[in-house]
């Protein structure tokens, strides 16, 4: 009996203590305030170097025995003859379709069985190999990497396969208003004479006069020690990995003399606006894309320019996806960014927006330019500058994204403290800085502005808005030949 009493009086208390609660009304309308950035802890970086001078650089990660290996090789698009654009790519595509006396499929099955990942790709700055693996097999999956970046057979009938995926797949681009645009916009701000004014994997011509001397001779070229860095992250000391690392790489040595890699030209910035419709009939939406060159990953503004982009169009809550998504319901989003190249890229505000309302999606781009030119205020930078600082972190979660984050430092020649001192770098970015920053890397006047779309439906109101000459071109004007 006493029990039950005391059963129920418990019971009593938590009705009267949950009535309480109840009665106080829960304050909505102050969001709470996000905490301090959080100190960014990084394991050191431990650089070593095989028998053949090859750089290793090692970051010890135990918590999962996996392991992350990356070779990069500091050659890409960017170092290709102007007869030749698109080699890179295919060179760094067919490494695995053959190599080491193994075929595609046979190199395919083998690192399946091991349940690892093995994987070849270049961009304008550098070529990569890059392998994942269980630690248990990391030794076998040594092996076959390293067959994959000395000695791959490059076997005729597999750069027939990809020649014609390539001239597949650009023959599909341009029937979608998306996929021109991205091929458009480079070509109309930095020219089709210049790299970046075509696509790293190269244009038609390219893909159909491209030839297996072609592929071995960049391979031979630029594949070898001196250009490139193994990045080793995961579940290893230097002690386990370095004579595995070795054995898979130790007999690798480059041909020749060491050609030297320079970086692309700086293209010339443009001077005036300058509108382009290109015309696809029957588009279900108009693309735009807005912008001019911007510049190079290692400029000392790049973490004020990331906390501005973060308020214009980098992140969801941006001045322009808020503007053309949620006020007046003009696209799915609309964002910007600055491209992170060794030689500046572009910077690009873009969106798919309804046809019928191009012309006032364009103006309100360009109110948004406007009002990123004036005062920014306080809470609004403060709001970005957090954005940018507590998510920084996130991008060293993983080995492979920690692997992916010294990648960037190799190729843009960061300094061993750049990472950690990153979030220091955008909680000091100032109210003066971003607003300097704004006035010199956003110049509305100047940009170039591409426009995909309907000619017939759109034309009319994008010229009613007089904010510059407008050109109308064909998909072919605007690509090169199919």
């Amino acid at each position: 009996m006493n029990g039950m009493m005391r059963l129920s009086a418990a019971a009593a208390a938590v009705l009267i203590f949950t009535a309480g609660i109840a009665a106080q009304k829960p304050d909505r309308g102050t969001p709470p305030k996000p905490g301090a950035p959080p100190a960014l802890k990084l394991p050191p970086v431990q650089k070593h170097k095989l028998s053949t001078g090859l750089s290793v650089w090692l970051v010890e990660q135990h918590e999962v025995p996996l392991a992350q290996v990356n070779l990069i090789v500091r050659a890409g698009a960017g170092a290709e003859p102007v007869s030749q654009y698109g080699v890179a790519a295919m060179t760094a595509n067919m490494l695995d379709e053959g190599a080491g006396g193994k075929s595609a499929l046979e190199l395919a099955d083998a690192i399946e069985f091991l349940g690892a990942q093995l994987s070849a790709s270049s961009t304008f700055d550098y070529s990569a190999v890059r392998l994942s693996t269980p630690v248990s097999k990391l030794a076998e999956g040594l092996t076959l990497m390293g067959d994959v970046v000395l000695r791959p057979s490059f076997p005729p009938a597999e750069l027939e396969r990809l020649r014609k995926e390539r001239l597949t797949r650009l023959l599909q681009a341009r029937d979608d208003p998306a996929a021109i645009i991205e091929a458009a916009f480079p070509r109309l701000v930095f020219g089709e004479k210049h790299r970046y004014g075509t696509a790293a994997a190269g244009g038609v011509l390219e893909a159909k006069a491209m030839t297996l001397d072609d592929l071995r001779s960049f391979h031979t070229t630029y594949y070898r020690p001196e250009h490139s860095t193994l990045l080793v992250v995961g579940d290893v000391t230097a002690a386990t990995v370095m004579p595995l690392l070795e054995r898979a790489f130790g007999s690798w040595k480059g041909s020749g003399a060491v050609p030297v890699v320079a970086p692309v030209p700086v293209a010339a910035q443009l001077t005036k606006r300058q509108i382009y419709i290109i015309d696809k009939p029957g588009a279900a939406q108009s693309q735009i894309r807005i912008g001019w060159v911007g510049v190079p990953r290692v400029t000392p503004d790049y973490p004020t320019l990331q906390v501005l982009n973060t308020i214009l169009g980098g992140s969801f809550t941006s001045r322009l996806n808020t503007n053309l998504r949620e006020t007046h319901g003009y696209s799915y989003g609309a964002f910007s960014g600055f491209e992170e190249r060794i030689s500046p890229g572009a910077f690009s505000a873009r969106a798919g927006v309804q046809t019928d309302k191009t012309a006032e999606a364009l103006q309100e781009f360009f109110n948004e330019f406007g009002g990123i030119l004036k005062p920014i205020p306080g809470d609004e930078l403060d709001k970005a500058k957090n954005y940018v600082a507590l998510g920084f972190p996130a991008e060293f979660e993983s080995t492979g994204d920690l692997a992916q984050k010294l990648e960037e430092q190799v190729v843009h020649g960061l300094p061993d403290e750049y990472f950690p001192g990153y979030i220091r770098s955008v909680v000091q970015v100032s109210k003066a800085g971003v607003e300097k920053a704004a006035a010199q890397y956003i110049q509305p006047e100047k940009f170039a502005v591409v426009i995909v779309g309907d000619r017939k439906v759109i034309e009319s109101g994008i010229r009613a808005l007089n904010l510059g000459s407008v050109e109308v071109l064909t998909v072919d004007q605007a690509l090169g030949p199919s």
